[in-house]
């Protein structure tokens, strides 16, 4: 029996420091936009430089053409 008045006072502030980490994340926004993320990485930015094929070895790494 003792140890329910222990017990109890803890639960009470267990509850209430999850209930207050819960809404502080709430407030601040962590709950906005959960899908944004998923689909921004299957997003391509990356477009291809003009007047290069993907192939062309010419100029790699800052080698100038020579010809």
């Amino acid at each position: 029996m003792e140890s329910v008045y222990l017990l109890i006072p803890v639960s009470v502030l267990l509850v209430f420091g999850i209930a207050l980490a819960f809404w502080w994340s709430v407030r601040s926004g962590q709950f906005d936009d959960l899908e944004g993320p998923g689909f921004r990485v299957l997003m391509d930015d990356d477009l291809p430089k003009e007047g290069k094929k993907p192939g062309d070895e010419s100029n790699r790494l800052g080698e100038s053409d020579k010809g």
